[in-house]
């Protein structure tokens, strides 16, 4: 049993880190039932229907370019919808639990006390559910194709699984490529799942879902474009 402490949380939206603005994040993840009961039972019975999921971001407020106040006002009413991960362990260790989602916000609040700081607050509605994976490498900074170490599943799934991915800094000069890979022997990996590529300079967030068999091993590879320049990602990957 590992026990974890929460500041080491972060928060990624889109293609922003927002980890140093909020101080609390919380999940709710939850299943509508429908009653089933009939004469002659005697207690009632449910069967299970839609799961819904729901996050909440609260914090510091700050309205330099591309903080908090800046990247939720701009995405508050937005017709496309947004990707949010939140990771408790933080982005220091791959394998730890991470739980994404597409989401839209719903409301997003500041509060100015006399006596504290200006808060920011957030909610956002998940569509399509939360899912829980696994990180496979978080907040790298790159100038050169990487392959990262794969995570073991320990055996192979069948129904497909999710893929996202966080662009949060981005200098390169040309379009880059990123990808999740799977493989039966942690030697040779096919491409599970491949991003829509990222420009020049640009940051984004992407959510991507896969169909049929994973392999046992699963890691990211990133494709930096052009010839100069750094990126940061973090990438994860759900199975269903």
């Amino acid at each position: 049993m590992a026990f974890i402490h929460g500041k080491t949380t972060s928060v990624l939206y889109n293609g922003t880190n927002l980890s140093a603005f909020f101080n609390e994040a919380s999940m709710s993840q939850d299943v509508e039932t429908a009653e089933t009961t009939a004469f002659g039972d005697d207690a009632k019975t449910y069967i299970t229907g839609l799961k819904d999921g729901t996050m909440s971001l609260s914090g510091m407020f700050d309205g330099a370019a591309d903080a908090v106040d800046v990247v939720l006002t701009s995405t508050l009413g937005a017709t496309a919808a947004d990707v949010a991960t939140v990771v408790p362990a933080g982005l220091s260790t791959a394998g730890v639990s991470t739980y994404s989602a597409e989401v839209r916000e719903t409301s997003y609040e500041i509060s100015s006390p006399v006596s504290d700081v200006v808060a920011a607050n957030a909610e956002v509605q998940a569509t399509g559910g939360i899912d829980r994976g696994e990180l496979l490498i978080g907040g790298s900074s790159i100038t050169a194709v990487e392959q990262t170490t794969a995570i073991d599943n320990g055996s192979s799934t069948s129904n497909g699984g999710v893929g996202y991915v966080h662009v949060t800094a981005n200098t390169r000069d040309d379009s880059s490529t990123f990808k999740v890979q799977d493989s039966a022997d942690n030697i040779t990996f096919a491409d599970v799942l491949t991003f829509s590529s990222v420009s020049a300079s640009a940051t984004s967030g992407e959510r991507v879902a896969v169909t049929g068999t994973v392999d046992r091993y699963v890691r990211a590879e990133a494709t930096p474009g052009g010839s100069a320049g750094s990126l940061t990602y973090t990438m994860a990957f759900a199975r269903s």
